[in-house]
């Protein structure tokens, strides 16, 4: 923590942070209006969700990670985000029931609004553009003036963020969140799937249980865990000018917590141990996460870990494996020995869909079901053989009917991608995939383990 304060930052190459704003001024402006506005999150919920990430790390507890590739300031609507928390209640329930650990839920949710991206510029019809960056620096039309960046999409991203986290901890402590509710859950187009009926068969089970508990004392009355989850947000910090901030002195231990997310990750393109966005994250005591890819190295593993957890203290890092279907078995075997070796103790989790992106013939971007599901497999059974936990996936998903991914049990096809592709980036799994995806998964954790009754074939 030597000579850092939240502005160290700027000392250093930072990558992926727009340096073309029109109006300089302006930017200093809005930045100076955020560092006066009520923190998003409370450093207080950020510890909780690091002691949490620590039994994940110790093999106590699962991570479940997920939400929109990036958000969108015209899809602020309560049934969308209803739709994903469910989903993940969903899933979390799954997950539950099979590995017979807790799951840690965190929503890429309420903040995620900026994207690195491989161009800087894209070109339609003979037209060059600046890239569209994420609605809180630019507007994803092919126009000129939108994809200038604009200050004020801060201020709109500040606004957003903070009404999602009232409805998500509405959700999440006001009694949707209930265990009475899990007939509930399910999504309307997931009840006629496959993945609806077994659903249905896991909660009419679970509700048994819950029969059974109230009748010997356990009730939602008494027993808090029954009616109400603890949910955590998230987002990859690359905007580091918002991020800075938003970073506040908590009043009970005098350090520093960055409060626009309880959790913060860095990305794959901007994990350069000499630049800015190392630099920041050393210094805030959130939970932080990093990307790590085919082109990460033993070496540069460690000493990213040495300098982001200098105390080595179980929780405050998640590592995301985001190889590719093709690449994990060659990659991620050396790494989990590296890490053991140094006694570093780390949170693994898989991140399936970064590596696994293809253009399909007809243009669209998008991501094939078999091999999200073949990467997450992998991620499992090498963990496993190398003795470490495997301990949570990290999801690119939407509880909305999209057809942006291909495969799952509906067996979606190139041509049906442009019925209902509606991502302003990245390809999501829709809420049919990724519960099937969940009750996959459960299987690899149990072994095979899970009653005959909650599988399903999995489908490319």
């Amino acid at each position: 923590m030597q000579h850092w304060t939240p502005a160290s930052w700027r000392a250093k190459p930072a990558r992926h942070v727009p340096s073309d704003y029109p109006d300089p001024t302006a930017l200093l402006a809005a930045e100076r209006q955020l560092q006066d506005l009520p923190p998003l999150v409370f450093a207080g919920e950020a510890r909780r969700l690091r002691s949490l990430l620590g039994d994940v790390a110790n093999g106590r507890a699962f991570l479940l990670q997920g939400g929109d590739c990036a958000e969108s300031f015209d899809d602020l609507r309560a049934d969308t985000i209803r739709d994903t928390f469910r989903l993940i209640l969903q899933m979390a329930i799954v997950l539950t029931f099979a590995g017979g650990k807790p799951v840690v839920k965190v929503g890429r949710m309420a903040g995620q609004f900026a994207k690195p991206r491989s161009s800087s510029v894209e070109s339609q019809h003979g037209v060059t553009l600046p890239s569209y960056r994420g609605d809180i620096i630019n507007g994803p039309e092919f126009d000129a003036q939108a994809r200038d960046p604009d200050p004020k999409r801060l201020l709109q991203a500040y606004s957003q963020s903070a009404v999602t986290l009232n409805l998500l901890r509405s959700f999440a402590t006001g009694g949707y969140a209930d265990l009475h509710n899990l007939h509930r859950w399910t999504l309307g187009f997931v009840s006629s799937s496959p993945q609806g009926a077994v659903y249905d068969a896991l909660a009419q089970r679970i509700g048994e249980a819950i029969v059974f508990m109230e009748a010997i004392g356990a009730s939602p009355q008494n027993s808090p865990q029954l009616r109400q989850v603890e949910f955590f947000t998230s987002h990859e910090g690359l905007l580091l000018g918002f991020e800075e901030a938003l970073t506040r002195v908590d009043s009970t231990s005098g350090k520093w917590y960055d409060t626009s997310a309880h959790l913060l990750w860095i990305g794959e393109r901007t994990r350069n141990l000499d630049g800015a966005h190392i630099e920041f994250f050393r210094g805030i005591q959130n939970p932080i996460g990093v990307k790590c890819g085919p082109a990460m190295t033993h070496d540069e593993l460690i000493r990213l870990i040495e300098v982001l957890d200098p105390d080595n203290e179980p929780g405050r890092l998640t590592i995301y494996g985001r190889f590719g279907s093709d690449k994990i078995d060659h990659q991620l075997p050396s790494l989990l020995r590296a890490v053991r070796s140094a006694g570093r103790h780390v949170a693994w989790a898989c991140d399936p869909m970064h590596g696994n992106t293809l253009t399909a013939t007809n243009g669209y971007k998008t991501r094939p079901f078999a091999r999200i599901l073949s990467e997450v497999s992998s991620f499992i059974q090498i963990c496993k053989a190398e003795g470490v936990h495997p301990g949570g996936l990290h999801l690119e998903m939407t509880g909305q009917n999209v057809t942006e991914c291909l495969g799952g049990a509906r067996a979606l096809a190139e041509e049906d991608l442009a019925d209902r592709y509606h991502t302003h980036c990245d390809p999501r799994l829709n809420g049919e995939q990724a519960l099937e995806l969940a009750f996959l998964v459960a299987d690899e954790l149990k072994e095979g383990h899970v009653a005959p009754a909650f599988r399903l074939a999995a489908t490319s």
